[in-house]
């Protein structure tokens, strides 16, 4: 018995003790950052020690199957614990994670008239960006069909908002992946725990989206995408094309926010064998430890190599979006914004 709590204890202390580096490399955060972790969910997750298993290394058992998609019976065998073990500790701090949710999902902060960045600059008042990814999932076979995305795949289509920062404010998760993304957006803006978009601001949408207020697209039937400009020299030639290769630029970053995010947790790159809903709460989690790390790792390694809803909790007296209504009036100002950035251009 003390031969094999030695061999836990050893384990664990290999992962999280030894040095940032291997902390990193098996949990994808630095040591101070998952004593944090492991702090936040004692004091405001609820999650409490085992007889057997101290907080550290449930924490420890859960981000290493988020970010290796690790079987329970590898997990076991990596912390000598029984599956049975693994799979308890696995669902108290998955449930003790989503609870964080008030502190970790981010208030988005417009963007104002004093911002000299590229290419946010050019879009006063933008909260963000926000589109839909596909993450692939296990249903049961008679559930199948509406889950079968335009690429074949079987998947959940995510609706993620992220502010220019690339981090999350807002996830939508559940919808099946052959529901069309504004479907899934006109219910993020109609449900209870809604999208909630303040008047005179917007985030930017590609056109699977409808240019209506709060939701800026990109012109139709102009490039737009980077690869419609290949490696030309010659830039844009009128102001829809500089409106559309502005607007790429920025909104590319819920692009990056997703590839990142996918990136950091390989249980999101392959279909898990958890019950759907736990599947759809997994993916929740993972958004929420993204920005976690954002905010407390400035420099992220991970970054550097290249029908569950949850929405932030500031209740401010505000004058919200709450339909996704096409309007002449939304038309109008995207053309004299596009129109203003070529008299700048020019």
């Amino acid at each position: 018995m003390t031969q094999r709590i030695n061999a836990q204890m050893n384990h664990l202390h290999r992962i999280i003790e030894i040095g940032d580096v291997q902390c990193v490399l098996n949990l994808r955060m630095n040591q101070n950052t998952f004593a944090r972790l492991c702090y936040l969910l004692t004091h405001v997750g609820g999650l409490v020690e085992s007889r057997y298993v101290c907080i550290e290394e449930k924490v420890a058992m859960f981000l290493s199957i988020l970010a290796h998609h690790k079987k329970n019976r590898v997990a076991g065998h990596d912390y000598i614990r029984s599956g049975h073990t693994i799979s308890t500790h696995f669902h108290e701090v998955l449930r003790s994670i989503l609870l964080l949710h008030p502190i970790l999902l981010v208030k988005p902060s417009p963007v104002d008239h004093s911002c000299t960045n590229e290419p946010w600059k050019w879009f006063k008042g933008c909260l963000g960006a926000l589109d839909g990814t596909y993450v692939n999932v296990h249903v049961p076979s008679l559930e199948k069909g509406k889950y079968i995305t335009r690429k074949g795949t079987i998947a959940v289509n995510v609706l993620g908002v992220c502010d220019k920062d690339m981090n999350f404010v807002y996830a939508l998760i559940g919808w099946e992946g052959s529901a069309a993304d504004a479907r899934v957006l006109r219910d993020a803006l109609t449900r209870d725990d809604t999208l909630k978009v303040p008047r005179g601001h917007y985030y930017l949408c590609d056109n699977g989206y409808a240019n209506v207020e709060g939701f800026l697209t990109p012109y139709r039937r102009v490039r737009y995408h980077r690869d419609a400009w290949g490696n030309r020299a010659v830039g844009p030639q009128n102001y829809k094309e500089l409106f559309n290769w502005r607007h790429s630029q920025a909104r590319n970053v819920i692009e990056r926010a997703f590839g990142l995010l996918k990136k950091r947790w390989a249980i999101l790159r392959s279909p898990s064998f958890y019950p759907l809903k736990t599947q759809n709460r997994i993916i929740l989690a993972c958004m929420l430890l993204h920005n976690f790390i954002r905010s407390e790792m400035p420099d992220d390694p991970i970054e550097e190599v290249n029908d569950e809803v949850v929405s932030p909790t500031h209740e401010i007296e505000e004058d919200f979006i709450n339909n996704f209504d096409a309007s002449d009036d939304w038309d109008i100002w995207r053309e004299n914004l596009a129109l203003s950035m070529w008299n700048t251009h020019s």
